[in-house]
């Protein structure tokens, strides 16, 4: 008898927010790439980098972000095959996104250099990390596959500003 009046509750409840919520959906405009939360953001990165076009301010932003938070061979304490892992992005064809991955050996002079072409159109333009407690790092996935993309030193606000900075330049590449 309570589980019944339970679910007829929940049921009541459901479709009460269902029908208060619906009409409040159709007069909203699209909150897409048109947010004041995205104008502002883009606004101080523009101010910030001396530029008027949003896709350079984002792309610096992005690159000094990888530089900031870089998985250096100082971080990796205890592992043994320490190394730099450097990232860099320019752009490419229109829709594309040019990765550059640079691993140091930290003795020596042994320098690997992986160059990869990010197709971005027709993907989810949000960028997903995780940063696992027990690790030393973060891990940026691939917004098409959700295979690694990039791997950062572990900080959470690092990669939630790195994420959303290459998030809001897919998107903005995705224009065209």
């Amino acid at each position: 008898m309570r589980l019944r009046l339970t679910r007829k509750l929940i049921f009541a409840v459901l479709l009460g927010s269902c029908l208060v919520v619906t009409p409040g959906f159709a007069s909203e405009p699209e909150a897409g790439l048109s947010s004041a939360e995205q104008a502002s953001y883009l606004a101080d990165l523009k101010r910030l980098y001396l530029t008027q076009d949003e896709r350079q301010a984002l792309l610096a932003h992005s690159n000094d972000l990888l530089k900031t938070y870089a998985l250096r061979a100082a971080y990796q304490v205890g592992q043994a095959q320490r190394q730099d892992l450097l990232y860099q992005l320019r752009l490419g064809a229109p829709g594309e996104l040019l990765l550059r991955e640079e691993t140091r050996a930290q003795q020596g002079t042994a320098i690997a250099v992986r160059n990869r072409r990010l197709e971005l159109f027709g993907v989810d333009p949000f960028i997903r990390y995780d940063c696992p407690l027990s690790g030393i790092s973060c891990v940026l996935h691939h917004p098409a596959d959700g295979s690694p993309l990039l791997t950062i030193v572990r900080d959470h606000q690092g990669a939630a500003e790195l994420a959303k900075a290459l998030s809001f330049l897919i998107r903005n590449l995705q224009k065209g």
